[in-house]
């Protein structure tokens, strides 16, 4: 299997990354993105794109994939709806728009979250604009597409948040990790569990297109 991933410098997207790179189903991975992962193996290529709005430059390179990981994402926390709209939907279709005009066979996997909004009509500003975002990405053309909602992460093997908040929370949180993930079961998940049910998905599909935090647990433990 070929993969694609976008955002493979993010939590999700390192996770991603490694679970390719480690899993023998997966013989090749090309990463899209504005920085490098600063990662080498034979299997890795990476593609650096300043605009990702525009991939016409790079088209010949984004062909032939069996897979796409989108794992872009940024918090809404002090963004208007405008601006949030432009990064998590705008910049999304249009990545996905042009992946199904040259991979109408993909599987497109895009990370969106718990309590994302289906209606697109709810309070929450953030669980609006990712509710279109998986509404509109249905849509397209392409083979199979799947919305992964985790709830909380728990980062593994490595994997650390950009956001410097973040990270010193998950430092903090690590001795209760065992606690939480008995406690809170159907929302906590681990970032190799995500990484492997995207792989499993991707190759074998899954009942319905809205994966929750439950589902990538089921996901991982049957495909370790």
């Amino acid at each position: 299997m070929k993969v694609l991933l976008f955002g493979a410098t993010g939590m999700v997207g390192q996770s991603a990354l490694r679970e390719c790179l480690v899993d023998p189903q997966v013989t090749a991975v090309t990463s899209v993105g504005r920085n490098a992962t600063g990662q080498k193996h034979a299997k890795l290529t990476e593609i650096k794109q300043a605009n990702l709005l525009d991939l016409s430059t790079i088209e010949n390179q984004l062909t032939g994939f069996d897979a796409c990981f989108f794992c872009l994402g940024i918090s809404s926390a002090g963004m208007s709806e405008e601006r949030y709209t432009a990064i998590t939907y705008d910049l999304t279709l249009s990545v996905a728009k042009t992946l199904a005009r040259l991979n109408p066979q993909m599987t497109f996997i895009y990370v969106t979250g718990r309590g994302t909004d289906s209606t697109e009509k709810g309070r929450s500003m953030w669980a609006r604009v990712k509710g279109k975002t998986e509404n509109d990405l249905l849509k397209l053309p392409f083979r199979a597409a799947y919305m992964f909602r985790p709830g909380g992460i728990i980062p593994r093997h490595g994997v650390r948040s950009k956001t410097k908040l973040y990270q010193a929370i998950y430092i903090i949180m690590r001795p209760f990790y065992p606690l939480l993930e008995r406690a809170f079961k159907s929302a906590m998940t681990s970032s190799d569990k995500v990484g492997r049910a995207m792989i499993a998905v991707s190759r074998h599909g899954y009942a319905t297109p809205f994966i929750e935090s439950d589902d990538i647990n089921r996901i991982a433990s049957q495909h370790t």
